[in-house]
């Protein structure tokens, strides 16, 4: 009787225990889902190969000479995000390496810890050992970020340059060449990528919508690309996000999706500023901002490009920006939006009467 008992038991916790799926083990979501749709456009449309890097020919020009005559020297690759510094490395790596791509290069980004200790380990056990079966013996250290490592390691960092320089190349990529210090510089050829022409961006990105089959018009596409300021990340970013929240890609819908103040409201802020009284400019800008949520930042530099499109004597365009640019300043550090919208007001107001006194 007892014995019965327990196998009703062990029977019922067994239908209790929910059954192993057989075909969905150790498959994780994103392995189901296709690739073409999962994917973000920044690594999609990623340059494979030197010939496909946007702009810049002639630092790829150079960097491909020196990868086919085997002179490679230790690249510092510097400038705005975004302009094909990391994609031209990687680009060289596959040039270089071929199918071995992934064995000769060793990758280190800011979110990796990069003190003295990994570049007294890590670092140099890479560099110090011999590879085989690559198209090239010589390794690639890849440093991408490489402005945000310590002063320590960066003079840690000289020192195995020096010595493995006959194996390994070293690749460092930054925004700001002044963190690095100066003994690292003079031992790699630098060259800097300035932030992208609008007609490589275009180009790029007419691309990118034939192979994705976009509805944009003309006024959508240059929106995309004014707003991306020289960054092809940036702007196929924003050409992604555009399109997924609406089908059709307009002016309208890029800035609205962005956030950024449609350049026929910076127009009609501007005419407010140069023509409406303290109050009543405080009052229609506070509206607009509330209706249409926008950031008093996004505000003072739209403003800010627009001063330069209109006439007025150089003297008081030059106090008008200098105004401009610390109230966009304080507004960086997070002060009152009130308090500055008022100095905004302010800074025209006294604009308008030095224009009065110049006309006189």
């Amino acid at each position: 009787m007892e014995m019965s008992s327990l196998m009703e038991i062990d029977g019922a916790l067994g239908s209790l225990t929910p059954p192993m799926p057989s075909k969905l083990k150790g498959k994780s979501i994103a392995a189901l889902t296709p690739d073409g749709k999962s994917a973000p456009w920044v690594e999609k449309y990623r340059p494979q190969s030197l010939d496909d890097v946007a702009a810049h020919r002639d630092i790829v020009d150079t960097i491909d000479r020196l990868t086919n005559e085997n002179k490679l020297p230790h690249l510092l690759l510097y400038g705005p995000p975004g302009t094909g510094k990391t994609s031209t490395i990687l680009a060289v790596a596959r040039k270089l390496y071929g199918s071995q791509y992934k064995n000769m290069i060793l990758e280190l980004n800011a979110s990796d810890d990069r003190g003295i200790g990994v570049v007294r380990q890590q670092i140099q056990d890479f560099a110090s050992t011999h590879s085989f079966g690559a198209k090239s013996s010589i390794k690639l250290v890849l440093l991408d970020e490489s402005d945000a490592m310590t002063k320590e390691a960066q003079f840690a960092l000289r020192r195995v340059i020096e010595r493995y320089t006959k194996s390994t190349r070293f690749a460092l990529i930054c925004n700001h060449v002044n963190k690095i210090i100066p003994a690292l510089q003079s031992r790699c050829t630098r060259f800097r990528f300035a932030p992208l022409d609008s007609t490589h961006v275009r180009d790029r990105l007419h691309h990118v919508i034939q192979a994705e089959g976009l509805d944009i018009n003309d006024d959508g596409l240059s929106a995309v690309v004014r707003l991306s300021n020289g960054d092809m990340r940036k702007a196929l970013n924003i050409l992604q996000s555009t399109h997924m929240a609406s089908p059709h890609v307009t002016e309208d819908a890029v800035y609205l999706c962005t956030g950024n103040p449609l350049p026929k409201d910076i127009e009609q802020i501007s005419h407010w500023l140069l023509n409406e009284s303290f109050t009543a400019g405080f009052k229609y800008i506070s509206e607009i901002k509330m209706r249409k949520g926008l950031a008093l930042v996004d505000i003072v530099r739209e403003v800010t490009l627009f001063i330069f499109n209109i006439k007025m004597p150089a003297d008081v365009r030059i106090q008008l920006i200098n105004d401009l640019a610390d109230i966009e300043y304080r507004l960086s550090f997070g002060c009152n939006d009130k308090l500055q919208l008022g100095s905004l007001i302010s800074t025209f107001t006294n604009a308008r009467c030095a224009l009065v006194a110049a006309v006189k």
